[in-house]
């Protein structure tokens, strides 16, 4: 009877720390997963492609938004901002994605935003691409940081945060 009040409680803190949400992020891919190696582009842009594939040392920066979400677009601006202006050694590559269902929208926005073009794309198939499906954005729009060899080092990153990879 003496220990059946200590068991009581530590039964009762045990259950209570369970309905806890735990650090793991819910929606799309983790810090510590291989991205998935296909890009959006005429012909299915592959990470693998010599003018995308980051040397050691170097990283990729996916960056996934679309022109109707203004927090994802605000960021991938910055980003895109940074990277032109602060990067001189070229360390980082951006690639970014656009998920709005049409040209246009993608190109005046591009062009609103200041984004640097050779990297940017334009998934039309929107929500319904095999691209959203597969970095899980359904939770949201997003960006990963990759390594050399393809795997995420970092989940939505801001500027401040890029330019300390930069340094």
């Amino acid at each position: 009877m003496k220990y059946a009040k200590w068991i009581f409680v530590v039964l009762l803190i045990s259950s209570l720390t369970s309905f806890v949400a735990k650090d793991k992020p819910t929606g799309g891919l983790n810090v510590g997963d291989v991205a998935p190696r296909y890009l959006p582009g005429a012909s299915s842009y592959k990470l693998a492609d010599q003018s995308v594939s980051p040397r050691k040392g170097e990283y990729v920066l996916l960056s996934f938004w679309a022109g109707y979400d203004a927090q994802s677009r605000l960021v991938n601006a910055n980003l895109s901002y940074l990277l032109q202006h602060h990067d001189p050694e070229n360390k980082v590559k951006m690639v970014s994605v656009s998920f709005d269902e049409y040209a246009s929208v993608f190109r005046e926005t591009v062009r609103k935003d200041k984004i640097a073009a050779p990297l940017c794309f334009a998934e039309l198939s929107g929500e319904e691409s095999s691209l959203y499906k597969r970095y899980r954005l359904h939770r949201g729009f997003t960006n990963y940081l990759l390594d050399s060899r393809g795997v995420i080092i970092a989940k939505n990153v801001n500027a401040k945060e890029l330019a300390s990879y930069l340094n």
